[in-house]
């Protein structure tokens, strides 16, 4: 045994008043527990406690060798009340990292409501559209899109589909004309973003489920690209082009006429929102927390889809 939890149960010997009142306390048998403290005094070369048959009392050094270990008893103790504490109920900070976009249209709104539930919890946002490692960054929690997974050591659970619609300016229409069919798109100028390749290959699916090859899929150009759905959404409210968004971001300004649907017959439900970390062996309260929250605010039918304005 080490001396450590030797020196915690020499501890217990004091305190009790002897090795059986101490076994009890420990969970252990009087003799393990006068054998531990036996062997503790031959590691020392020293003998710490007086034995009678009635009786037990320190030496000298045992006297002062007692102090260092009730220090040490009570600051094992302290560390386990704390850990116990912690994992009681959401505290500390909670890392999270985001798309700019979502954060922005979604996750930030909720953020108060979820804040006044856990008093207790500090968020830290990290907003960004590119790749993170979770472990090296030491992220507790990252909101993705099954496009940006390709870890799979990394737990996942769905939050909400991605309904993703095909959108212009009514000044790019005006200028440029409206698509009629998928191919048509070829002849427009198309955003693109930079950090998923995959998102550049657009899905066209009517949702009849007749096409006879399955859903429509075409590579997009165009002369503008970025690095984020963000500013995509702005190059787009701008008359740059045709954009392919998420309908939690573009829902509003579909209802408001400052975007319109091209090709408002074709949806790409292909892809998830979704919740990452990076185990799921001892899940703490604060990640459990923020994925219950939001699990629950987003599904089964997410907000932004309840009148399917888009």
């Amino acid at each position: 045994m080490d001396i450590a939890t030797q020196m915690i149960m020499f501890a217990a010997v004091v305190e009790n008043g002897g090795f059986s009142a101490a076994a009890r306390d420990l969970n252990l048998t009087p003799s393990a527990v006068s054998r531990q403290i036996g062997q503790l005094e031959d590691r020392l070369g020293t003998r710490l406690l007086n034995r009678s048959t009635r009786r037990i009392s320190l030496t000298e050094v045992g006297r002062a060798f007692y102090a260092r270990c009730a220090e040490v008893s009570q600051s094992v103790q302290e560390a386990e009340s704390l850990v116990l504490n912690m994992v009681d109920h959401p505290q500390g900070t909670l890392k999270v990292a985001a798309t700019v976009a979502f954060a922005k249209a979604q996750l930030l709104p909720l953020l108060p409501a979820f804040l006044a539930d856990n008093p207790d919890l500090k968020i830290s946002l990290d907003a960004t559209d590119r790749v993170i490692d979770l472990v090296e960054e030491q992220v507790d929690v990252a909101i993705r899109f099954s496009e940006q997974i390709d870890d799979s050591s990394v737990v996942s659970r769905k939050l909400a589909t991605n309904r993703r619609v095909y959108v212009a300016a009514p000044s790019y229409v005006a200028a440029n004309g409206m698509p009629r069919t998928p191919d048509d798109v070829a002849n427009h100028n198309c955003l693109r973003i930079s950090t998923v390749e995959a998102w550049n290959t657009w899905t066209f699916d009517d949702g009849q489920g007749d096409q006879s090859s399955g859903p429509i899929r075409l590579p997009i150009k165009g002369n503008f690209e970025a690095n984020s759905a963000d500013a995509i959404y702005y190059a787009v409210l701008a008359g740059v082009g045709i954009a392919r968004l998420s309908t939690y971001l573009v829902n509003d300004a579909l209802a408001q006429g400052r975007l319109v649907r091209v090709l408002p017959d074709y949806a790409d439900e292909t892809s998830d929102i979704l919740a990452i970390y990076s185990n799921k062996r001892n899940l703490s309260p604060n990640v459990r927390a923020f994925i219950d929250y939001f699990a629950e605010k987003f599904g089964p039918v997410p907000p932004w889809e309840t009148d399917r304005a888009a």
